[in-house]
């Protein structure tokens, strides 16, 4: 696969970052901040998302979709990341929709996956239990009774869990755990009876929250996937959502590092600009050449989805990892070259930053995926 993008997809880069700079610039980000909006996002930015055709990129034209790939979501996720620009894409079309599209029957997906598509149903994926991510350790239980099933467990970060109308709830409906065998999936309405969300102070300002299941009641028809086979699915999910994430870092690290070069050219220091000093260039070429390789692995990655599922796995984990990494640096390398004013509120560096802290700790830290690239390829 060539790693470059075709013309569509350029186009579709350039849409993007137009749109995205126009509507959702880093202001926007601040006031939801600010104004402490328990949605997380704005509907108004999102129904325009929605018109764009991204909420129907990935998904299939049987479904009303756009069938366009995940390179061309990627690139959407990439360009909203140079803003910090909140919606629901990743939440509801790269985990909610695949969840449906790879796992979910034809009824499912007949009802779902059009709303998804037009922007008017948004979901979100109930997986992690503890304060760290491990997709195996699912104690929340799913028990047989009647014609349906009652859930009870909890789920500590749910990625716009406050927001979403559906929630997609990782259940263990047989085995021990920790464990891949027994994992179910189930479509639960946010607003069922014994469904309690708890809206969380993220770092970063993004929305999330906690969820407490007592009690709730699904139909079984409620089941994605076979009952006690919903790992091989949401392996495959969380893959997507990995990758996807490693976009938005990418262009997390594209924007400070454009911002620490312009305030490199303008800052003067013992009367010359900051930028000449050798040091600093030296650590910003470090810098430019690790996002260079970051962006071929995100497309690489991106591009798997689409044409090559077999190496997902590995190269999800890789990506996650490297991009996490980089994108770790080049804040910590922003910081310190804007210096104490780095740290303020005033600049938005800060606000870079502890997002990068955020998306390095969703859906596994590097190491987590170090050890788990090892082990797909057998140490």
């Amino acid at each position: 696969m060539p790693l470059v993008l075709n013309e569509e997809q350029k186009l579709l880069k350039d849409t993007a970052r137009e749109f995205i700079q126009a509507n959702a610039p880093v202001e926007a980000f601040r006031h939801l901040r600010d104004s402490k909006d328990p949605q997380g996002y704005s509907s108004e930015l999102w129904q325009q998302m929605g018109e764009l055709g991204w909420a129907s990129i990935t998904l299939p034209e049987a479904y009303d979709g756009l069938d366009f790939g995940f390179t061309g979501l990627g690139v959407v996720l990439e360009e909203a990341g140079r803003t910090l620009a909140r919606s629901p894409l990743f939440s509801s079309v790269v985990l909610g929709a695949s969840a449906i599209l790879l796992g979910g029957n034809e009824a499912q997906k007949q009802t779902l996956l059009p709303q998804i598509a037009a922007g008017q149903l948004t979901l979100a994926l109930a997986v992690d239990e503890g304060t760290h991510h491990n997709p195996t350790d699912i104690a929340t239980e799913a028990r047989a009774s009647g014609n349906g099933y009652v859930i009870n467990g909890s789920k500590s970060l749910v990625i716009d869990g406050m927001s979403a109308q559906h929630l997609i709830v990782v259940t263990r409906t047989q085995g021990s755990n920790p464990g891949k065998d027994g994992i179910s999936l189930f479509l639960v309405d946010a607003h069922a009876t014994g469904v309690e969300r708890q809206p969380l102070s993220m770092v970063d300002a993004h929305a999330a929250a906690r969820i407490q299941l007592t009690n709730v009641s699904v139909p079984a028809d409620a089941l994605i996937g076979k009952a006690g086979e919903g790992f091989a699915i949401l392996d495959q999910v969380l893959d997507r959502g990995r990758i996807a994430i490693a976009a938005e870092m990418l262009g997390n690290s594209q924007a400070m590092f454009e911002r620490t070069m312009d305030y490199l050219k303008e800052r003067e220091q013992f009367g010359v600009k900051i930028g000449s000093f050798q040091a600093l260039k030296h650590r910003a070429a470090q810098m430019y050449i690790d996002i260079e390789l970051c962006k071929s692995i995100v497309l690489e990655a991106l591009q798997a989805i689409d044409d090559a599922p077999g190496k997902v796995p590995a190269l999800a984990s890789l990506v996650k990892s490297k991009v996490g990494e980089t994108c770790l640096k080049v804040m910590d390398e922003a910081t310190q070259m804007h210096g104490g004013i780095g740290v303020t509120d005033e600049l938005d560096v800060g606000l870079f930053l502890k997002r990068s802290r955020v998306l390095n700790q969703l859906l596994g830290t590097p190491a987590f995926h170090r050890d788990r690239y090892a082990s797909l390829h057998g140490y």
